[in-house]
């Protein structure tokens, strides 16, 4: 199912144009691979001059460009059609000794360029287009040595050069003469007929699939999906991809289309802990297709205007609220299919993390639900925020890479499918705010909406306040509560302090109150008899405040409250807290 999407998603693509015009993917056939330099040549096959192939940012990096596919090296030396790198198109590679690579920057690769130029030459010269006998006078003339004669640069060294007649353009690779040899090559190989699993079709079974590049964390070389190197691995005699059997044009189509979705430039993969996740739709017509991505793209990356962030999240409130899709925002359709596939890297082969198959209306109930489950009066954030900016709450030190990997796709696998958000995502947040002592919106509203979520699943039998309730009886909500007020009546007595009751015993009272809360009511009741003298107001409402709580709480505290508690805990907590801001922002309003 996963490949067959990606095949149908290949076709929508080879339909479109990008903004130069051209295919979003190349045809059968063809790869787009990053040319760095292009050699351009006369039509007796002198060098006239090399052309950087670079993009114009900061830190340029070679272009994408079409050329025919590579070859899939596991072993030995293979050479490509009409480009390489240049250890085969000109026998020169990087001296990989740094103390010799000032003085020798290069050193010589007979093998591979023998293998490049000897492959050329059997299949070009018989052909009449002057651009590839160009080609075969440039190889039958050049020697290694040259790279160093003709002062080329080093910059080249280890690039994939491409070849052009008299101007950069002129592409030799895309001279029709090239184009209909490489067809013939490929119709040429000795591949084995069989039943393709993806089309249906009787066609060549590919024996190797193409690589797949760009896995956050993969080999640059690239991966696959569907792999067998292994006796293990196989069944019934059979080799390689006859175990799976795939057409070669299937298992292209495929293969190019996750290509294109894992380019970040193209805006539909995003990098979740150490997954890459990709996404697409289908739709009767692209238009549709294309509005269910870039809405979904502004939900997992808000756009960084607050405007257009707010109008985004405006949606998923009113699909929360009940209202139907297309009254919303016409132009996303609720049956619109929507595929989102998930991948981490195995050595050289690439693992499914997580696969959603389902119609973007279910997608968009989804995550409406989400952030309802997320919601916390008053609101913990001004933008919205994105998986990857809740899953830093739990990181050490804030730092991205210390986001525990399979947290990140057991949230996002939560998020996306609706299903009960990771019990490690609770304790994690817990474990983060006893080490640095940040009871923040972000990390509060996570702990609300993981236990939330459990309660409408039937696994606990209470729910979480979405503010200050007054009236619940949990205990665990009343000791953060009370925690709370605690920490004012010190507060407001002694002012800052280097360390108060929350840096101290925040962790101890949220994990074993019967150890810490009774110390906390002894000094409470000297705070309010010295707040008494300077702030006699202030002393009576937070003396009824404690006095409220207490009168809710069971004579004697709890020994110990388990994980679920201790997220209860600093629910309220952070309600209790939030509420003496409120009061005091009011009090200002008033004054001015």
């Amino acid at each position: 199912m996963i490949l067959a999407s990606l095949a149908r998603y290949y076709r929508r693509l080879a339909a479109e144009t990008d903004e130069m015009g051209n295919p979003k993917v190349p045809p059968y056939g063809f790869s787009e691979e990053k040319i760095g330099w292009i050699l351009v040549l006369d039509k007796e096959g002198r060098l006239k001059t090399v052309v950087p192939n670079l993009t114009a940012d900061k830190k340029p990096q070679p272009k994408l460009m079409s050329v025919p596919r590579p070859e899939k090296r596991t072993s030995g030396i293979k050479p490509n059609f009409l480009w390489d790198k240049t250890a085969y198109a000109l026998g020169v590679e990087a001296n990989k000794n740094k103390a010799e690579a000032k003085e020798k920057p290069f050193t010589p690769s007979e093998k591979t360029f023998d293998a490049f130029k000897q492959y050329h030459l059997d299949l070009l010269q018989n052909s009449e287009d002057e651009g590839l006998q160009a080609l075969c006078r440039f190889l039958q003339n050049w020697l290694p040595e040259n790279f160093a004669a003709e002062n080329l640069p080093a910059e080249m060294l280890d690039a994939n050069i491409a070849f052009s007649l008299e101007k950069p353009t002129a592409l030799i690779h895309k001279r029709e003469a090239a184009q209909t040899l490489w067809a013939g090559c490929l119709k040429s190989d000795e591949a084995l007929e069989g039943l393709c699993l993806i089309s249906g079709d009787t066609a060549p079974i590919a024996r190797l699939h193409p690589a797949i590049k760009g896995v956050f964390g993969g080999q640059s070389s690239g991966g696959s999906i569907i792999s067998f190197n292994k006796e293990a691995f196989a069944s019934f005699g059979k080799e390689q991809g006859a175990n799976a059997p795939v057409s070669e044009q299937s298992a292209f189509a495929y293969t190019t289309a996750l290509n294109y979705l894992l380019r970040r430039e193209n805006n539909h993969c995003l990098t979740i802990g150490d997954a890459s996740t990709v996404f697409w739709a289908e739709a009767d017509d692209n238009a549709t297709a294309q509005a269910a991505e870039g809405f979904f793209a502004h939900i997992f990356t808000p756009p960084d205007g607050e405007q257009e962030s707010t109008k985004v999240f405006n949606v998923l409130e009113q699909i929360a609220n009940g209202r139907p899709l297309q009254d919303i925002a016409p132009e996303l359709s609720p049956n619109t299919r929507f595929y989102i596939l998930g991948l981490a890297p195995n050595a050289a082969r690439i693992s499914v993390r997580f696969w959603l198959d389902t119609t973007f209306g279910q997608l968009a109930e989804n995550l409406a639900q989400h952030w309802q489950d997320l919601a916390l009066e008053p609101c913990a954030w001004k933008t919205p925020p994105s998986i990857w900016r809740l899953l830093l709450q739990t990181a050490v030190l804030g730092k991205s890479e210390n986001i525990p990997p399979v947290l990140a796709g057991e949230m996002t696998r939560a998020v996306i499918c609706g299903t009960p958000y990771p019990l490690s995502l609770l304790s994690q947040l817990i474990t983060r705010i006893r080490a640095d002592g940040d009871v923040n919106g972000l990390r509060v509203a996570m702990m609300k909406a993981v236990l939330e979520r459990r309660f409408r699943k039937g696994f606990i039998k209470e729910g979480v306040p979405m503010s200050l309730n007054n009236e619940s009886p949990n205990r665990a909500y009343l000791l953060g509560r009370l925690f709370a007020v605690l920490e004012r009546i010190q507060y407001q007595a002694l002012g800052e302090l280097n360390a108060g009751i929350a840096d101290r015993y925040y962790g101890s009272a949220s994990a074993v109150p019967f150890s810490v809360f009774p110390r906390l009511l002894s000094g409470a009741k000297h705070h309010l008899s010295r707040l008494r003298k300077d702030k006699a107001g202030m002393a009576v409402n937070l003396d009824k405040d404690l006095g409220e709580i207490i009168a809710k709480l069971p004579e004697t505290f709890p020994r110990h409250l388990s994980i679920d508690e201790q997220g209860r805990f600093a629910i309220g907590y952070y309600h209790q807290k939030q509420s003496y801001f409120a009061k005091k922002e009011t009090a200002e309003t008033i004054e001015n």
